[in-house]
Protein backbone atom coordinates (compact mmCIF):
# COMPACT_ATOMS: atom_id res chain seq x y z
CA UNK A 1 0.00 0.00 0.00
CA UNK A 2 2.82 2.40 0.83
CA UNK A 3 4.59 1.69 -2.47
CA UNK A 4 1.43 2.30 -4.52
CA UNK A 5 0.82 5.65 -2.83
CA UNK A 6 4.35 6.77 -3.60
CA UNK A 7 3.86 6.04 -7.30
CA UNK A 8 0.65 8.08 -7.38
CA UNK A 9 2.34 11.07 -5.76
CA UNK A 10 5.12 11.00 -8.37
CA UNK A 11 2.64 12.05 -11.13
CA UNK A 12 1.96 15.72 -10.44
CA UNK A 13 -0.95 17.55 -12.19
CA UNK A 14 1.57 19.40 -14.39
CA UNK A 15 3.10 16.14 -15.57
CA UNK A 16 -0.29 14.64 -16.35
CA UNK A 17 -1.25 17.72 -18.46
CA UNK A 18 2.04 17.61 -20.38
CA UNK A 19 1.62 13.90 -21.05
CA UNK A 20 -1.91 14.43 -22.42
CA UNK A 21 -0.79 17.29 -24.67
CA UNK A 22 2.06 15.20 -26.09
CA UNK A 23 -0.36 12.36 -26.80
CA UNK A 24 -2.58 14.67 -28.86
CA UNK A 25 0.40 15.98 -30.83
CA UNK A 26 1.58 12.49 -31.68
CA UNK A 27 -1.91 11.60 -32.91
CA UNK A 28 -1.90 14.39 -35.53
CA UNK A 29 -0.07 13.66 -38.83
CA UNK A 30 3.04 15.71 -39.39
CA UNK A 31 2.13 18.99 -41.07
CA UNK A 32 -1.57 18.39 -40.43
CA UNK A 33 -1.87 20.32 -37.18
CA UNK A 34 -3.61 23.65 -37.54
CA UNK A 35 -4.59 26.55 -35.36
CA UNK A 36 -8.12 25.15 -35.29
CA UNK A 37 -6.83 21.88 -33.81
CA UNK A 38 -5.87 23.75 -30.66
CA UNK A 39 -8.84 26.06 -30.47
CA UNK A 40 -7.50 29.08 -32.42
CA UNK A 41 -9.01 30.59 -35.54
CA UNK A 42 -6.69 32.15 -38.05
CA UNK A 43 -7.65 35.64 -39.26
CA UNK A 44 -7.80 35.53 -43.04
CA UNK A 45 -8.08 38.84 -44.91
CA UNK A 46 -11.33 39.22 -46.81
CA UNK A 47 -10.84 38.69 -50.50
CA UNK A 48 -11.65 41.62 -52.78
CA UNK A 49 -12.00 41.63 -56.53
CA UNK A 50 -11.89 44.90 -58.44
CA UNK A 51 -14.38 43.44 -60.90
CA UNK A 52 -16.91 43.01 -58.10
CA UNK A 53 -16.63 46.56 -56.81
CA UNK A 54 -17.68 46.85 -53.19
CA UNK A 55 -20.24 44.03 -53.21
CA UNK A 56 -17.98 41.84 -51.06
CA UNK A 57 -17.40 44.58 -48.51
CA UNK A 58 -20.96 45.63 -47.84
CA UNK A 59 -22.49 42.30 -46.93
CA UNK A 60 -25.32 43.97 -45.01
CA UNK A 61 -26.56 45.98 -47.97
CA UNK A 62 -29.88 44.13 -48.28
CA UNK A 63 -31.21 44.84 -44.73
CA UNK A 64 -30.15 48.47 -45.03
CA UNK A 65 -31.79 48.80 -48.43
CA UNK A 66 -35.01 47.25 -47.13
CA UNK A 67 -35.14 49.85 -44.36
CA UNK A 68 -34.81 52.60 -46.95
CA UNK A 69 -37.57 51.19 -49.14
CA UNK A 70 -39.91 50.98 -46.16
CA UNK A 71 -39.81 54.79 -45.94
CA UNK A 72 -41.56 55.19 -49.30
CA UNK A 73 -45.28 55.92 -49.66
CA UNK A 74 -47.24 53.02 -51.08
CA UNK A 75 -47.48 54.42 -54.61
CA UNK A 76 -43.67 54.53 -54.94
CA UNK A 77 -43.02 50.99 -53.76
CA UNK A 78 -42.19 48.26 -56.24
CA UNK A 79 -45.30 46.57 -57.62
CA UNK A 80 -46.56 44.76 -60.72
CA UNK A 81 -49.07 46.83 -62.69
CA UNK A 82 -50.95 46.69 -65.97
CA UNK A 83 -49.03 48.25 -68.85
CA UNK A 84 -50.71 49.26 -72.11
CA UNK A 85 -47.78 50.29 -74.27
CA UNK A 86 -46.21 48.23 -77.05
CA UNK A 87 -42.60 48.05 -75.81
CA UNK A 88 -41.25 44.49 -75.72
CA UNK A 89 -40.41 42.63 -72.54
CA UNK A 90 -37.11 43.70 -71.02
CA UNK A 91 -37.50 47.37 -71.98
CA UNK A 92 -37.18 50.12 -69.35
CA UNK A 93 -39.63 53.00 -69.64
CA UNK A 94 -39.24 56.16 -67.53
CA UNK A 95 -42.49 58.04 -66.85
CA UNK A 96 -40.87 61.38 -66.01
CA UNK A 97 -44.09 63.22 -65.22
CA UNK A 98 -45.21 60.70 -62.61
CA UNK A 99 -41.73 59.70 -61.34
CA UNK A 100 -42.07 56.02 -62.21
CA UNK A 101 -39.74 53.54 -63.87
CA UNK A 102 -41.31 50.55 -65.59
CA UNK A 103 -39.54 47.31 -66.37
CA UNK A 104 -41.70 45.67 -69.02
CA UNK A 105 -42.59 42.04 -68.34
CA UNK A 106 -44.74 41.49 -71.41
CA UNK A 107 -48.34 40.28 -71.68
CA UNK A 108 -49.64 43.67 -70.57
CA UNK A 109 -47.68 43.82 -67.32
CA UNK A 110 -44.68 45.67 -65.93
CA UNK A 111 -42.83 46.13 -62.66
CA UNK A 112 -43.23 49.71 -61.52
CA UNK A 113 -40.70 51.43 -59.28
CA UNK A 114 -40.76 54.91 -57.80
CA UNK A 115 -37.86 57.08 -58.92
CA UNK A 116 -36.41 60.55 -58.59
CA UNK A 117 -35.92 62.47 -61.84
CA UNK A 118 -34.34 65.67 -63.14
CA UNK A 119 -35.32 68.93 -61.49
CA UNK A 120 -36.76 71.84 -63.45
CA UNK A 121 -34.53 72.54 -66.44
CA UNK A 122 -32.75 69.17 -66.20
CA UNK A 123 -35.40 66.72 -67.34
CA UNK A 124 -34.82 65.08 -70.70
CA UNK A 125 -36.40 62.53 -72.99
CA UNK A 126 -35.27 60.13 -75.66
CA UNK A 127 -33.99 56.62 -76.21
CA UNK A 128 -30.78 55.24 -74.72
CA UNK A 129 -29.42 51.80 -73.90
CA UNK A 130 -27.57 50.42 -70.91
CA UNK A 131 -23.89 50.61 -71.84
CA UNK A 132 -22.35 49.54 -68.53
CA UNK A 133 -23.33 48.18 -65.13
CA UNK A 134 -21.48 48.71 -61.86
CA UNK A 135 -21.86 47.58 -58.25
CA UNK A 136 -21.14 50.20 -55.57
CA UNK A 137 -19.79 52.54 -58.26
CA UNK A 138 -17.29 55.31 -57.67
CA UNK A 139 -18.58 58.80 -58.37
CA UNK A 140 -16.73 61.25 -60.61
CA UNK A 141 -18.82 64.42 -60.85
CA UNK A 142 -18.87 65.58 -64.49
CA UNK A 143 -17.24 68.89 -65.39
CA UNK A 144 -20.61 70.53 -66.01
CA UNK A 145 -21.77 69.70 -62.48
CA UNK A 146 -18.53 70.93 -60.92
CA UNK A 147 -18.90 74.17 -62.86
CA UNK A 148 -22.34 74.65 -61.27
CA UNK A 149 -21.28 73.40 -57.82
CA UNK A 150 -17.53 74.01 -57.41
CA UNK A 151 -17.61 72.90 -53.77
CA UNK A 152 -18.28 69.28 -54.77
CA UNK A 153 -15.47 66.74 -54.43
CA UNK A 154 -13.78 65.50 -57.58
CA UNK A 155 -14.05 61.86 -56.56
CA UNK A 156 -16.04 59.79 -54.06
CA UNK A 157 -15.24 56.10 -53.63
CA UNK A 158 -18.08 53.62 -53.91
CA UNK A 159 -19.84 52.70 -50.69
CA UNK A 160 -22.91 53.44 -48.55
CA UNK A 161 -22.09 57.16 -48.39
CA UNK A 162 -21.74 57.52 -52.15
CA UNK A 163 -24.62 59.39 -53.84
CA UNK A 164 -24.76 56.76 -56.61
CA UNK A 165 -25.83 54.15 -54.08
CA UNK A 166 -25.53 50.39 -54.43
CA UNK A 167 -25.76 50.01 -58.22
CA UNK A 168 -25.53 52.06 -61.39
CA UNK A 169 -26.60 51.42 -64.98
CA UNK A 170 -24.93 53.86 -67.36
CA UNK A 171 -26.97 55.13 -70.32
CA UNK A 172 -25.11 55.15 -73.62
CA UNK A 173 -22.22 57.60 -73.75
CA UNK A 174 -24.17 60.25 -71.85
CA UNK A 175 -23.57 61.45 -68.31
CA UNK A 176 -26.94 59.99 -67.27
CA UNK A 177 -27.38 56.89 -65.13
CA UNK A 178 -30.04 54.89 -63.41
CA UNK A 179 -28.59 54.49 -59.94
CA UNK A 180 -29.26 54.04 -56.25
CA UNK A 181 -29.26 56.76 -53.64
CA UNK A 182 -28.17 57.40 -50.06
CA UNK A 183 -31.20 59.67 -49.61
CA UNK A 184 -34.46 57.77 -50.23
CA UNK A 185 -36.49 60.87 -49.33
CA UNK A 186 -35.74 62.18 -52.85
CA UNK A 187 -37.67 59.36 -54.53
CA UNK A 188 -40.79 60.68 -56.20
CA UNK A 189 -39.33 64.17 -56.62
CA UNK A 190 -37.76 66.33 -59.29
CA UNK A 191 -34.30 66.79 -57.79
CA UNK A 192 -31.46 65.49 -59.95
CA UNK A 193 -29.34 66.85 -62.78
CA UNK A 194 -30.93 64.33 -65.13
CA UNK A 195 -30.05 60.97 -63.61
CA UNK A 196 -32.78 58.54 -62.59
CA UNK A 197 -32.43 57.50 -58.97
CA UNK A 198 -33.99 54.61 -57.09
CA UNK A 199 -33.83 53.24 -53.57
CA UNK A 200 -30.93 50.85 -53.11
CA UNK A 201 -33.33 47.93 -52.70
CA UNK A 202 -35.06 48.72 -55.97
CA UNK A 203 -31.91 49.42 -57.96
CA UNK A 204 -30.41 46.12 -56.79
CA UNK A 205 -33.57 44.35 -57.97
CA UNK A 206 -33.57 46.11 -61.36
CA UNK A 207 -29.82 45.60 -61.77
CA UNK A 208 -30.34 41.85 -61.57
CA UNK A 209 -32.94 41.94 -64.36
CA UNK A 210 -31.16 44.25 -66.80
CA UNK A 211 -28.42 43.39 -69.27
CA UNK A 212 -26.00 45.62 -71.11
CA UNK A 213 -27.81 46.69 -74.25
CA UNK A 214 -31.23 47.00 -72.59
CA UNK A 215 -33.33 49.70 -74.25
CA UNK A 216 -34.27 52.66 -72.04
CA UNK A 217 -37.10 54.95 -73.17
CA UNK A 218 -37.38 58.23 -71.25
CA UNK A 219 -40.72 59.96 -71.79
CA UNK A 220 -41.09 63.75 -71.65
CA UNK A 221 -42.88 65.44 -68.78
CA UNK A 222 -46.08 65.96 -70.73
CA UNK A 223 -46.44 62.29 -71.70
CA UNK A 224 -49.80 60.80 -70.58
CA UNK A 225 -50.03 58.20 -67.84
CA UNK A 226 -49.75 54.84 -69.55
CA UNK A 227 -50.10 52.25 -66.80
CA UNK A 228 -53.40 50.74 -65.75
CA UNK A 229 -54.46 50.89 -62.12
CA UNK A 230 -52.64 52.24 -59.10
CA UNK A 231 -53.22 56.00 -59.25
CA UNK A 232 -55.32 57.20 -62.17
CA UNK A 233 -55.56 60.73 -60.76
CA UNK A 234 -52.62 62.23 -58.99
CA UNK A 235 -50.99 65.61 -58.56
CA UNK A 236 -47.53 66.07 -59.89
CA UNK A 237 -45.01 66.34 -57.04
CA UNK A 238 -43.67 69.77 -56.28
CA UNK A 239 -40.29 70.62 -57.72
CA UNK A 240 -37.61 70.23 -55.08
CA UNK A 241 -34.96 72.89 -55.29
CA UNK A 242 -31.32 72.01 -54.79
CA UNK A 243 -29.70 73.11 -51.53
CA UNK A 244 -27.16 75.81 -52.07
CA UNK A 245 -23.70 76.57 -50.76
CA UNK A 246 -22.03 74.33 -48.26
CA UNK A 247 -25.19 72.38 -47.48
CA UNK A 248 -24.18 70.00 -50.28
CA UNK A 249 -20.85 69.08 -48.72
CA UNK A 250 -22.37 66.03 -47.02
CA UNK A 251 -22.55 64.54 -50.53
CA UNK A 252 -26.20 63.74 -50.09
CA UNK A 253 -27.99 62.50 -53.18
CA UNK A 254 -30.46 65.34 -52.75
CA UNK A 255 -27.81 67.79 -53.88
CA UNK A 256 -26.06 66.01 -56.74
CA UNK A 257 -26.60 64.22 -60.06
Amino acid sequence: MTKFSAVRRSFSPRAVTAFAFATVLLGVPFGGASAQTFGYTSMQPQSYSPDQGYSQRYVNEAPQAADEDAQLPDRLRKQIVGFDRSEPAGTIVIDTNNTYLYYVLGNGRAIRYGVGVGREGFTWSGVQSVSRKAEWPDWHPPAEMIARQPYLPRFVAGGPGNPLGARAMYLGSSEYRIHGTNDPSTIGKFVSSGCIRMTNEDVIDLFGRVNVGTKVLVLPKNAPLMAKGGDAVRKRPAVTAMPSGRQALNISASSVN
